[in-house]
């Protein structure tokens, strides 16, 4: 793998050397692939090359509700490096794409070594704690529509398409509403030439007036992993 360039973030700024010893092993990530499930061991860290994977914390009536979005900046599992062996979390892709996987002792070995691939992985983890605290807030401050259309734009981000399936079911559970709440919205967006969306398919028609239509956290977020590779963390050579 020298000689091959990553569309991940994080494996993209590790030297050659590094990737060897994290022995990745390709993967196509079907629709709803298990990453993590509540209770289960954390076998292997993934990185997502294309596609989009969710965070969602489940309750015990089945329902549950996304609490973080994976893609291409993302490295999934990484609490098995700072002690944990289970998860607590399922971790699932909604979006199908492609990657790597990473067993966890080859992955622990490397973190402990306290070289770039442990900076690194520090500063995602820093990245997503201000991910998931810009989600609580979102959650609380803004409304459905606002949200709906964020989440749109994050699906085109890491599917790079604006086509995509996604059932109202499922946006439902992802931003905590109901079914009945995902069709006002998206009937909105739709009535204001947006989005199209027939029988779980949906196509984002005016990405700019989207974005236009959702909430601040897009860009925070947005900005803020694109640039998390950046932050000021000395990495030992």
């Amino acid at each position: 793998m020298e000689d091959l360039r990553f569309k991940n973030t994080l494996l993209n700024a590790l030297d050659p050397k590094v990737i060897a010893r994290l022995r990745l092993s390709p993967l196509r990530f079907e629709l709803k692939f298990e990453m993590e499930y509540p209770h289960r061991a954390i076998r292997h860290l993934f990185f997502l090359e294309s596609g989009m994977a969710s965070m969602t914390a489940t309750f015990q009536d089945g329902s549950q509700v996304e609490v973080s979005t994976f893609g291409f900046e993302s490295v999934i599992g990484v609490s098995a490096l700072m002690g944990a062996k289970k998860s607590m979390n399922r971790v699932y892709t909604q979006i199908a794409g492609h990657g790597y996987a990473c067993p966890v002792e080859a992955a622990r070995k490397e973190f402990n070594l306290g070289g770039s691939f442990q900076c690194l992985t520090l500063r995602y983890v820093q990245a997503q704690l201000d991910q998931a605290t810009q989600y609580v807030g979102c959650n609380a401050k803004h409304t459905f529509e606002p949200r709906l259309a964020r989440w749109l734009l994050t699906c085109a981000d890491r599917s790079n398409s604006d086509t995509f399936k996604m059932s109202h079911e499922l946006l439902a559970d992802m931003l905590g509403g109901t079914r009945a709440t995902v069709s006002l919205a998206a009937g909105s967006l739709k009535r204001k030439g947006l989005i199209q969306y027939s029988r779980g398919v949906i196509h984002i028609l005016n990405p700019a007036g989207l974005e236009e239509n959702a909430c601040e956290c897009y860009q925070t977020i947005k900005s803020h992993l694109k640039n998390y590779a950046e932050f000021d963390t000395p990495i030992a050579e």
